[in-house]
């Protein structure tokens, strides 16, 4: 899955915070700022967990505020773990 999440989501600790979340459910990929002031994430595992992770991304950490979450299904890439780019 890939997501993108705009609103104010840079310097909140947001790309961190997803990683423990991707790694509490074993969901592999990674996660990026983008330049846009976005943040820019592919997940990777169970339908479930994944599907939980993306909706964690509506709300982001405590200090977020997520406006938006674009999300589209992408082709799986075998990653092993998941990276904070």
């Amino acid at each position: 899955m890939h997501v993108e999440v705009s609103g104010l989501v840079q310097g909140v600790f947001f790309r961190d915070t997803c990683h423990r979340e991707a790694q509490a459910r074993r969901v592999t990929g990674w996660v990026r700022n983008t330049s846009a002031g976005t943040v820019e994430a592919e997940f990777e595992g169970d339908d479930a967990d994944v599907d939980a992770l993306v909706a964690w991304c509506r709300t982001g950490p405590p200090h977020a505020s997520v406006e938006r979450v674009d999300a589209s299904g992408v082709p799986t890439t075998g990653d092993s773990r998941f990276e904070v780019r």
